[in-house]
């Protein structure tokens, strides 16, 4: 076993297969770190996708809390085939490009 993995033993493998050297299934990319829910809300690059997270965030000003959003760019694979409005988890790995550090490792909810 590749170091990092341990986490997707958890997560149950694509049904697709993929040859892609940085698929964390497939390939030898290693994932360590935090794990997310988001949104899917562009798939308009290639091997990339942008997901939206939503979260609250507590205003000591006003004394209330504020919606906020934050969007991460994503790698995906061809073994999990995603689309707009999907809810995906993403998981950090080792820097892939100057924006992307995070993986999709699985889909939790279709659109």
């Amino acid at each position: 076993m590749v170091k990092g993995q341990q986490k997707l033993m958890t997560l149950k493998k694509p049904e697709l297969e993929c040859s892609e050297e940085d698929c964390p299934f497939h390939g030898s990319l290693a994932v360590r770190g935090r794990t997310l829910e988001a949104t899917v809300v562009s798939t308009r690059m290639q091997k990339s996708c942008v997901v939206q997270l939503s979260y609250t965030r507590y205003d000591k000003k006003y004394e209330r809390y504020a919606r906020m959003r934050s969007r991460i760019t994503a790698h995906t694979t061809p073994c999990l085939p995603i689309k707009v409005g999907d809810i995906v988890r993403i998981a950090e790995c080792r820097p892939l490009s100057k924006t992307k550090s995070f993986v999709v490792v699985e889909i939790i909810k279709e659109a």
